[in-house]
């Protein structure tokens, strides 16, 4: 019932509505409606038109929270899940977030690291022989074009400064060097290229194949010019009596005995001469300025000549050209042999007499394959502020022969 009068209100009140604006508009209307009305008691009077309509209000029960929902039939039912193992992780019921989504979101799981295994290049000794590793092969190859392209772009770099305008254009002009000269050639090339005001000596200078570190092999020997040497020498000679009467005679500059010891060993004697002799009996007193005596290369040696009672003859070989020589730390000889004012001949005689006496000083224990293989191994001669030319060993050994000839008998 209370449905019906719900569904004829809209309708009644759309009725009433649309009569009373019309009455409201046309009042004629109303006249005549009353006028053509019936008297008959039986109708019923017309509604008011302004007469509200009440609406009862419709309650609906209200539906349990805790009641069970029936169970499907038998056909809807779906199968169970699997049942999960004990070690196994339950399956997520959503779609699972990836690291991106994880960044944008609160409070979500933490992101753990990923660790890879490390790669461990392989050695030939873990290789199976017979298979070919396919591993170490592809690194090689690797590492052979990281190399090509190293070089090539070292190349580049290097042809861009080739490229560079000057100064680095400009090389250095390498010296070249000069060709090697017959010994009298040589001779005249020193002497035209001495310029000097005063009378130049003339030096040799003889590079050895004897390492400087073996002692043993070290050349040093005495030679007398037949041209004389081309310095005058100062003497002094430590000797007593009859011994010091004869060096005096022989044209010693100092003589001595105890005496000049005790003055050079308190200082108050420099001893400025270029050689020492002594004779035997006084060498156990030099033992108190031996040091001195070292260091200016003034100590007397039997090997040398200038520790012997023949202190005049010693002396007189001396004044005639005596000349000494000694290998030094770099296994070069040095000696001068002349002056440029002599003669070519004089000269070419006082340096074949050089030649000769260093063939003599040879040390046994070179290997004796020839005169001058291993042993000399280059010879050049200059002047004092000239420069130095080399000079050939054939020219040498025959300037060598001929003085052995002529004055060795």
């Amino acid at each position: 019932m209370a449905a019906l009068k719900l569904l004829l209100s809209p309708a009644r009140r759309h009725y009433l509505t649309k009569h009373t604006t019309s009455h409201f508009h046309s009042p004629i209307s109303l006249t005549s409606h009353r006028s053509l009305s019936s008297s008959s008691e039986s109708d019923p009077p017309p509604p008011r038109p302004f007469e509200p309509i009440p609406i009862q209000p419709v309650s609906y029960p209200v539906k349990p929270k805790d009641t069970p929902s029936p169970p499907p039939p038998d056909s809807l039912r779906q199968p169970p899940p699997p049942t999960q193992l004990s070690g196994e992780a339950p399956e997520p019921q959503q779609r699972a977030l990836t690291r991106e989504d994880i960044r944008y979101v609160k409070d979500g799981p933490s992101i753990t690291p990923v660790s890879y295994p490390m790669r461990v290049a392989p050695l030939p000794e873990d290789m199976v022989p017979g298979q070919k590793n396919d591993e170490m092969e592809m690194e090689r190859r690797r590492i052979e074009a990281e190399d090509q392209l190293r070089a090539r772009m070292v190349r580049a770099v290097e042809d861009e400064k080739m490229k560079v305008p000057f100064p680095l254009l400009i090389r250095p002009k390498q010296k070249e060097k000069p060709p090697v000269l017959d010994l009298m050639e040589a001779i005249r090339q020193v002497k035209a290229n001495a310029k000097a005001k005063f009378d130049e000596t003339i030096e040799a200078h003889i590079r050895l194949g004897i390492e400087s570190k073996r002692t043993e092999l070290a050349v040093r020997g005495t030679v007398i010019l037949p041209h004389g040497a081309p310095k005058a020498v100062s003497v002094a000679v430590f000797a007593e009596g009859a011994e010091a009467e004869e060096a005096r005679a022989a044209g010693a500059d100092i003589v001595g005995g105890k005496e000049l010891i005790e003055e050079i060993a308190s200082g108050n004697n420099k001893l400025k001469v270029d050689k020492c002799f002594s004779t035997p009996g006084m060498a156990p007193h030099l033992g108190k300025i031996a040091q001195y005596l070292r260091k200016r290369r003034l100590m007397p040696d039997k090997k040398l000549g200038t520790l012997t009672n023949d202190i005049s003859g010693q002396l007189k070989e001396l004044r005639q050209g005596r000349l000494e020589f000694k290998m030094e730390s770099k296994s070069i000889l040095h000696a001068g042999v002349g002056k440029v004012s002599y003669k070519d001949e004089s000269l070419r005689e006082n340096i074949g007499a050089f030649m000769n006496a260093v063939l003599l000083a040879k040390p046994a224990g070179l290997k004796k394959t020839s005169k001058y293989a291993g042993y000399v191994l280059s010879v050049h001669i200059c002047s004092t502020m000239g420069p130095g030319f080399p000079v050939s060993i054939q020219s040498l050994s025959k300037a060598a022969d001929n003085y052995k000839k002529m004055h060795v008998v």
